[in-house]
């Protein structure tokens, strides 16, 4: 069992590494303010699901395995990165399929509510597979990892492999608490500004477009 300083340690800077701006509180707000809180905390769940790998790769030393392959860690850059734009290309296709139906539709027609759109749009489980792929196709992810675990290990304490899980399971518990109050303060954002003008909609997918080829460009120009 980890000491309890060095807990308290560990959850002190991954609150706070977590709250940096990144890509992945920033998709998650990006979700959350384009379609709902519960959205947001979906795609959470997803990321901190897939943490899961990244910690045991970490622990078994898989990771420096394949991050020390330079082929290896750009094939991964590469999917992740071709995964985002895809994201990016989905985004923009609602805005344009949007702009038909109400062109379309008459100016009295009401909009539907932001959990109305959600319903005929993704389901939460396709987000959450989302998030997923976003968080084990990152292997930047797996290098964070290696860099920051390692460094709250105490070898007299026992087992490394298992005080790097144990630590990879506090950082997923703090990261999905952090997440979700930035979900729902971001949804009500969101559903606030809907509520004003249906034309946040199309803005908010417009921003998320952007977010997710952001993403994609940072991924493989940094870390190489």
């Amino acid at each position: 069992m980890l000491p309890l300083e060095q807990i308290i340690a560990f959850l002190a800077v991954a609150v706070a590494l977590t709250l940096m701006p990144g890509p992945d509180i920033l998709f998650v707000a990006a979700q959350s303010v384009s379609r709902s809180a519960r959205s947001g905390i979906a795609v959470a769940l997803g990321l901190c699901t897939g943490l899961i790998v990244h910690t045991s790769l970490a622990a078994g030393g898989i990771s420096a395995v394949v991050l020390s392959s330079p082929v290896a860690f750009r094939l991964v850059k590469a999917l992740g990165a071709l995964y985002l734009l895809y994201l990016a290309w989905k985004a923009v296709s609602g805005i344009r399929r949007n702009d038909g139906g109400e062109t379309a539709a008459s100016p009295a027609t009401p909009q539907p509510a932001a959990g109305a759109a959600e319903a005929a749009g993704e389901r939460l489980p396709a987000l959450y597979r989302r998030g997923i792929l976003m968080s084990t196709l990152n292997p930047k992810v797996s290098l964070f990892f290696l860099a920051l675990l390692p460094q709250f290990v105490t070898p007299a304490a026992g087992s490394v492999p298992l005080q790097m899980i144990q630590l990879g399971a506090l950082f997923m518990a703090q990261a999905l608490a952090v997440f979700t109050v930035v979900a729902l303060l971001a949804g009500r954002i969101g559903r606030s500004l809907m509520n004003r003008s249906p034309k946040w909609t199309a803005r908010f997918a417009v921003a998320e477009a952007v977010i997710y080829a952001g993403l994609a460009v940072n991924l493989l120009l940094t870390g190489n």
